[in-house]
């Protein structure tokens, strides 16, 4: 919302010598956010002249230009007493006053005034029009002040700036949702009183204080329909209509009306239109203008029928909801007859739309339901002036003195003749009161607010409050929608008294206590990862469900079973992600897209599971604490959010480059392993063993995928490469691989306080052995079996490497592997390490049929 300082004046006592910084900062104090302190772009000289002489000269290009000379004051003026100034308008006359920028002067755009020769003549300044000055589109001709400012008195050498209001600051602030009274001049001038502290009642100049006659009878007919109302309430419960005729269509829109329309960002139209729109800039409740001559009938608010349709002002032809409200006209009696006129509270329709013939007008000032014109405006994307007011909540009461202050300025400023009859139909609801102890801000906010501190407070915002002992009874004004509690009033109390006034105290932090063991495990398991080589990120958790379908997931798959939200930030993700990698696959996409092909990144987060069967959490007030039955109602309805760590390589693992022997290393592309690897990395930093095995699991290659699990069977998660259908519909690189572990499987089996083996200063013996088995045989069942029958001498085993071919035989495989043995107390013989891996081939070969190789 933008204000010009000086409407703001108009209904508020400025404080002496304020700037637009003194309002701002004073907006600010109650609460309301500063945007920024806006002019209309114009600097230096620029003066009101008074046209001389003008000759007319024809130039070769067929255009003919004036040359002119004007009186432009003494200060300014040369030693012959004007400036020469060549114009190429034609729509002032010898004698005229115009608007004058004199070199030096920059106007919008940073378009510079400077002496300049052209056409055979020194132009020692420019003659203005309203579009070089930012005061509208009209580029052909020039300001002539007699017309743009009937009944002014101005002279020559006159600063021009401040006659047409270009000097004047503009304070632009942010509206918060609840504060949709402050979208108006009204509502800013009751916040500044507030941010002054000073009383409303000696400061404010209400705009909409104004007389509405008593009509003579019933004006237009009205028909209030409502057959579905949104949450209860109906769509409309008050429509004001006022008529006036006989406008004339030539009228332009006074100049303080346009400039204020300008300064507050809005472009002037035509006057009906114009008028509206001031008055809903002075007032906020939003008016519409129909043509009179288009309407036939009656007007009916009612909600959209099936197949109904709307070709709005903006010209774009909508299919209607059956939730959306309308304003519709029909003969009486005929309802086949019915037309729509506009999406109520949202957009007019072009087919009632006020033109250029427009001679009689029909003023609207309703209210409508906030919810309903909220879905409205969203579902067809029209966030129009309109819908922001209303959405926000309007107030009721002024509907008909809204419509007076335009039916004054339609007459006054076009002509025309307002009739004595008016519509009044509906009837509005008075706010709910609120209850709360004068104590209950004290206990919220922290700060002692005595009692007539919060009665005066709440008094001077327009609440009504009954005082009964320690009780209060606080009504709130009919422009404050969003005051139905008592936290609401809590906050009011606060933000009046000034936030400035509530101390910050940090609350005292228990010695000793530290990070939780499972705290320290996430943070070392981050830590590793981007030790190895990867890249933290953090993406929303918000997906669409076409992203189980480009994995690949089977039908019955529970990933596929995911939490839907009531509101979604956007309704192209409307589900919370089952899995890391739904979203951080599109992480990865982004940053491909844009060049980057050689990743591995990581995220640390949450999944969302629904329980089956759990039904919606109940909604619990706040006056009191839940009980232990209520709180197990909701934590019955929360769903699990298992912590989990995922990954996703590709492009280049390793870059080629220099060894220190003086070698060539070639470039390593990321695979399966490194996703395997990476899922081992995670489990050390936990300090937790894990088995790996062959699997098949979408979205991974089915013959490139490892399980993860513990050595007690629970499963942790899967790693490898990603499958090349899902990797094609994903828009990844080839070969993609990925891992995803539960996380909170594997903190679960971290202890409070985990065991460190001291060092020992005895030598390791090692021996090697290389087993031949089927192919299919899982490496990690050979290495299990050796571990297990080695016995408690054996300190490691690992494979180093894997051999097929003629040596072994069509369908089987080498697997080499390195075992370390070592005891505690003793150096070990090389019988007793021979023994133990005796013991551990014997247990393979049992187990899978390994056979030794020699």
């Amino acid at each position: 919302m933008r204000i010009p300082l000086s409407w703001l004046a108009e209904h508020v006592d400025l404080e002496p010598g304020a700037s637009g910084v003194d309002v701002a900062a004073s907006l600010v104090r109650v609460g309301l956010e500063e945007e920024g302190i806006h002019t209309a772009g114009v600097t230096g000289p620029v003066v009101v002249g008074r046209v001389l002489d003008l000759v007319k000269e024809p130039q070769k290009n067929g255009k003919t230009i004036n040359w002119t000379h004007v009186d432009v004051g003494p200060a300014h003026n040369d030693a012959d007493g004007s400036r020469g100034i060549v114009c190429g308008a034609h729509n002032f006359v010898e004698g005229d006053l115009v608007v004058v920028a004199l070199p030096g002067a920059e106007l919008p755009g940073g378009f510079a005034i400077a002496a300049r020769k052209t056409y055979g003549h020194v132009s020692d300044g420019m003659i203005c029009s309203a579009r070089e000055l930012g005061l509208g589109e009209d580029h052909d001709g020039i300001i002539v002040l007699a017309r743009h400012l009937p009944g002014v008195e101005v002279t020559p050498g006159q600063d021009a700036l401040a006659l047409l209001g270009l000097a004047e600051e503009t304070v632009e602030v942010n509206v918060t949702p609840d504060r949709g009274y402050c979208f108006s001049i009204r509502g800013i001038a009751r916040e500044y009183a507030h941010g002054t502290r000073r009383p409303v009642a000696q400061v404010l100049r209400d705009p909409v204080d104004v007389e509405v006659p008593v009509p003579s009878g019933p004006g237009f007919p009205v028909r209030l329909e409502d057959d579905a109302p949104v949450r209860g309430a109906l769509g409309c419960d008050r429509f004001v209509a006022r008529v006036v005729r006989g406008l004339d269509p030539t009228r332009p829109t006074p100049a303080f009306v346009a400039d204020r329309l300008r300064q507050a960002g809005m472009r002037p139209i035509s006057l009906a239109v114009d008028v509206t729109n001031y008055v809903m800039l002075a007032t906020g409740q939003p008016l519409h203008a129909y043509d009179l001559d288009q309407l036939q009938g009656e007007l009916v608010v009612r909600r959209a029928r099936a197949g109904e349709r709307l070709t709005t002002l903006d010209d774009v032809e909508r299919t209607l909801h059956p939730e959306d409200l309308l304003i519709t006209d029909e003969v009486p009696g005929d309802p086949s007859t019915s037309r729509v006129l506009s999406l109520a509270g949202v957009m007019g329709g072009a087919a009632s739309e006020v033109s250029a013939t427009t001679r009689d007008v029909l003023v609207e000032a309703a209210h409508f339901a906030q919810v309903t014109v909220a879905r409205t405006a969203r579902r067809h994307r029209l966030p129009s002036e309109a819908a922001k007011r209303f959405e926000r909540g309007t107030d009721p009461t002024i509907c008909a003195a809204a419509a007076e202050l335009a039916v004054r300025l339609l007459v006054e400023h076009g002509g025309g003749t307002a009739e004595t009859t008016a519509t009044d139909a509906g009837e509005t609801t008075a706010p709910q009161p609120v209850t709360m102890d004068a104590g209950f801000p004290e206990r919220v906010v922290g700060v002692p607010y005595d009692a007539e501190v919060v009665v005066g407070t709440l008094t001077e915002i327009g609440c009504t409050v009954d005082v009964e002992g320690s009780a209060l009874t606080v009504t709130p004004p009919p422009w404050r929608p969003d005051l139905t509690g008592r936290v609401h009033l809590v906050e009011e109390v606060a933000r009046l008294t000034g936030y400035d006034a509530i101390p910050s105290v940090l609350p005292p932090a228990p010695a000793g206590t530290g990070l939780t063991p499972a705290q320290r495990a996430r943070r070392s398991v981050a830590r590793a990862l981007v030790d190895d080589g990867f890249v933290e990120v953090l993406s929303y958790p918000f997906v669409a469900a076409s992203v189980h379908d480009a994995q690949q997931l089977p039908a019955d798959d529970p990933r596929r079973s995911a939490l839907r939200l009531a509101n979604p930030l956007s309704e192209q993700q409307p589900l919370m992600r089952t899995s890391l990698l739904d979203s951080l696959v599109e992480t990865v996409r982004r940053n491909v897209s844009r060049g980057l092909r050689d990743l591995a990144v990581m995220e640390l987060g949450s999944v969302t599971h629904p329980r089956p069967g759990a039904g919606r959490a109940e909604v619990l007030g706040v006056e009191r604490r839940p009980s232990p039955a209520e709180l197990a109602r909701l934590q019955e309805a929360v769903p699990a959010q298992p912590l989990h760590v995922a990954g996703v390589l590709t492009g280049v693992r390793r870059r080629p480059g220099a060894l220190a022997d003086g070698f060539a290393r070639t470039a390593e592309p990321a695979g399966w392993a490194d996703a395997v690897e990476a899922a081992r990395t995670v489990a050390a930093a936990v300090g937790v063993e894990v088995v790996v095995e062959a699997a098949e699991h979408a979205p991974w290659h089915p013959g490139r995928c490892a399980r993860i699990t513990t050595p007690q069977g629970h499963p942790v998660g899967y790693a490898g490469e990603l499958h090349p259908s899902a990797v094609a519909a994903l828009e990844l690189p080839a070969r993609a691989a990925a891992f995803e572990l539960d996380l909170d499987v594997l903190l679960a089996l971290v202890g409070a306080a985990p065991q460190v083996d001291p060092l020992s200063g005895l030598p390791a013996a090692t021996q090697d052995v290389a087993l031949v088995v089927d192919a299919a045989t899982p490496a990690a069942t050979v290495q299990e079996a050796l571990r297990e029958g080695a016995g408690p001498l054996l300190e490691d085993v690992h494979l180093f490497d894997v051999y097929s071919g003629a040596q072994v035989g069509p369908g089987r495989k080498s697997l080499a592997f390195a075992l370390r043995f070592r005891a505690a107390d003793r150096t070990l013989t090389a019988e007793e390490a021979s023994a133990a891996r005796d013991a551990a081939v014997t247990l393979a070969a049992d187990r899978t049929g390994a056979t030794q190789r020699v």
